[in-house]
């Protein structure tokens, strides 16, 4: 008894907390806290203990992209050093020894002028010295007197014509690039140029010494262009980075201090800086649940089932999250791609079974980019794109292909579908990456996509039981359940109102098809049909169609009374479905078919009696049908005892009958808390007599017919 009450209590607990307005502000922080902590170990930088010349016990990678200053700046002295020293041709180089040479021929002539004028004729010696005399004490110690004194003899024509020459010669040669390492080889192409001038011989001494002398380098060291080419080159050098991913150190290989000193650089020695990564996967959950705060504040208005949607999305979430982070410890002992084995695609159709389509999409997006977070092939803080792109394509086909239906053998072949499309993902992503794998590495891949199709449907056709069950989803596969004639309250209607059993199966089969007619749940109509009446069965013989072969009770009770009777089937039916835990669907189905109706004939009776009443105590208590589904219900079951009770009833008389039905329930406002549209009852109308004209056909009488017989 203890026990049962603590269970009790349990339920009211978890009720009450789906009521309660904070519910969904926790329900966010929960899935938060559990999406931080099966995600944080992905993105936290790892930290090694290894010493400089051990053995790595593993294959290191490195955690994130970083630049190796030290190998960077190599590189640029490296790039600067090839740089050859850069030198520039000096023209003004040229005109400043031609300039020497007809100054040096200048003076030489000018003493010579001097000593021509002279009547004394001066000595050699003393025009030497005057020569020297007007010379830089450069050209005095580089030209020889030997060369002066051979000049100051020549007459004009030939001074002129040695001058001439040597300042060809130099300019010739001086024109070309002269760099210090070929002065000499310079010289003696001056040398050659003079001698091929044809200078006199008693002359060409002279010149050439002149020549020589006047030739210098030209092609100088400019600092300047090659430090500017030098920085050029440096800046042209690319950082050298150490690779998110990269191999740092192979299993088994020695730790030198090249190797250390990138672990350090890495951070993976000394890693203390975890605000990065906190920060990063922090930043992304925000925008996961603030997505869904938008979602369901917007979409769904109503706390309850705000709360329980958010909590069925944060179960199957965290459910899946957990099998991809079980999953994902294998990728530590080399099956790096055992994330193809993931049954992705269960979470998918579970969100779409439970919730809808759109939670589906949004949830297979965050599901996609968590498992390439997780699926990172061991290299902390990465994203496999290429498992996020196979999880989102894998759980959108899976959505597609279920379309509107949740029956068993559907999420059968939709495990099989997302089987084959995994196959065909994993292929088209292998080719398109150029991976160099085996055929049997490439298809043991396809075959854990095959894997991953066909668990995800044994997956969820196992956890549908549990949800449907704890969350009292309605699902096709519980509607079938509930539709099975051995259900116990089936065979109670059956066994003890026949007739009420009767007239369900045929409200059933009317309900299915018009709801189906105006895109509504046909098969939850059917079902509902089956039960609305449920509340029959506690006082059987008080409602006509169990009245067989008996006396009608109500003709001895009072108006009152027998309309307390019978609006009470709706309220008992009501709770003994709940009693059953039955899904809500169904229960307001019981409790709304006959919405705030009128009872007339006992209202009537009663005012005829005159009897002090108002029309309010003979209405049903309610509510007004809320669903497509009730509403047709209701019509449905109005309509079905109405051609019952008709006499030789025929298409038109049945249309007319449909049509004034659906009229007075709209006219009485029994519509105006459902989204059935006036096209949509003009559709109702029409499904149901066809539909009454197939059942009734034996039975109806059709005008043209008639007349042909009479």
């Amino acid at each position: 008894m203890k026990k049962k009450g603590k269970g009790k209590g349990a339920r009211e607990r978890f009720r009450s907390f789906r009521h309660a307005r904070s519910a969904h502000v926790l329900l966010y922080l929960l899935l938060s806290a559990i999406m931080f902590g099966l995600l944080f170990i992905h993105v936290k930088p790892e930290s090694l203990n290894l010493d400089l010349f051990s053995v790595s016990d593993k294959t290191i990678y490195a955690p994130a992209t970083v630049e190796d200053q030290q190998a960077t700046e190599a590189k640029k002295q490296a790039a600067e050093d090839a740089v050859e020293d850069q030198y520039t041709l000096k023209k003004g180089y040229t005109d400043n020894r031609l300039d020497l040479i007809t100054s040096i021929f200048d003076s030489i002539g000018e003493v010579k002028q001097d000593a021509d004028k002279d009547k004394k004729s001066p000595s050699e010696k003393s025009l030497v010295k005057a020569v020297k005399s007007k010379l830089t004490q450069d050209v005095n110690e580089s030209i020889s007197e030997d060369a002066i004194t051979s000049l100051l003899h020549a007459n004009n024509e030939d001074f002129s014509f040695v001058r001439d020459s040597v300042i060809t010669a130099v300019n010739t040669v001086m024109s070309s690039e002269i760099p210090s390492e070929k002065l000499a080889e310079a010289k003696e192409k001056v040398a050659k140029e003079l001698k091929s001038a044809s200078v006199p011989s008693k002359y060409l001494s002279a010149a050439t010494e002149i020549g020589k002398y006047a030739v210098i380098p030209n092609y100088v060291f400019d600092p300047k262009a090659t430090d500017a080419k030098r920085q050029e080159a440096s800046d042209s050098v690319q950082p050298v980075q150490i690779k998110q991913g990269q191999v740092l150190v192979e299993e088994n290989d020695l730790i030198d201090r090249e190797v250390y000193r990138k672990l350090e650089l890495t951070g993976l020695l000394n890693n203390s800086n975890l605000l990065k990564p906190i920060s990063g996967l922090l930043l992304m959950i925000g925008l996961f649940i603030a997505t869904l705060v938008y979602y369901f504040e917007k979409q769904q208005q109503e706390l309850k089932l705000k709360n329980k949607s958010l909590l069925l999305f944060s179960i199957i979430t965290t459910l899946i999250l957990v099998i991809m982070e079980v999953v994902s410890l294998f990728q530590k002992i080399e099956y790096t791609n055992i994330g193809y084995l993931v049954p992705i695609a269960a979470g998918a159709i579970l969100f779409r079974l439970l919730l809808n389509e759109r939670l589906a999409i949004l949830g297979s997006i965050i599901l996609a980019i968590c498992g390439s977070m997780m699926f990172n092939q061991g290299v902390t803080g990465t994203f496999n794109y290429v498992i996020g792109i196979y999880y989102l394509i894998s759980s959108i086909s899976g959505i597609l292909f279920l379309g509107k239906h949740n029956a068993r053998s559907k999420i059968l072949q939709a495990g099989l579908f997302v089987s084959f499309i995994n196959m065909i993902i994993v292929l088209s992503l292998l080719l398109i990456q150029n991976t160099a794998l085996s055929p049997v590495e490439i298809g043991t891949l396809m075959l854990m996509g095959v894997v991953s199709g066909l668990a995800s449907s044994v997956l969820i056709i196992g956890l549908m039981p549990f949800f449907e069950t704890g969350f009292g989803i309605l699902s096709t596969m519980r509607l079938i359940e509930l539709s099975n004639p051995n259900h116990p309250l089936l065979r109670k209607i059956l066994t003890e109102t026949p007739g009420t059993y009767h007239h369900s199966v045929m409200v059933a089969n009317l309900s299915e098809a018009a709801c189906e007619a105006v895109g509504a749940n046909g098969l939850l109509a059917r079902v509902g049909a089956y039960y609305h009446d449920l509340g029959k069965t506690k006082r059987p013989q008080y409602f006509i169609e169990n009245q067989m072969n008996m006396d009608n009770p109500h003709d001895k009770l009072s108006p009152q009374l027998s309309k307390n009777i019978i609006i009470a089937h709706t309220t008992d039916g009501a709770n003994m479905l709940r009693s059953y835990k039955f899904p809500k669907e169904l229960v307001d189905i019981a409790e709304q078919h006959h919405g705030t109706s009128l009872l007339k004939f006992f209202y009537y009776k009663a005012k005829e009696k005159g009897d002090q009443i108002t029309e309010k105590e003979f209405r049903y208590p309610g509510p007004k049908p809320q669903s497509k589904e009730a509403a047709i219900i209701s019509v449905a079951d109005s309509v079905e005892a109405a051609v019952r009770s008709m006499h030789n009833p025929n298409p038109e008389r049945i249309e007319k009958l449909v049509r004034g039905i659906i009229s007075d329930k709209l006219q009485d406002g029994q519509f105006s808390e459902c989204d059935l549209t006036f096209r949509e009852l003009d559709t109702i109308a029409k499904t149901l007599c066809a539909t009454l004209k197939g059942i009734f056909h034996s039975r109806i009488e059709y005008p043209e017919a008639t007349k042909k017989v009479k």
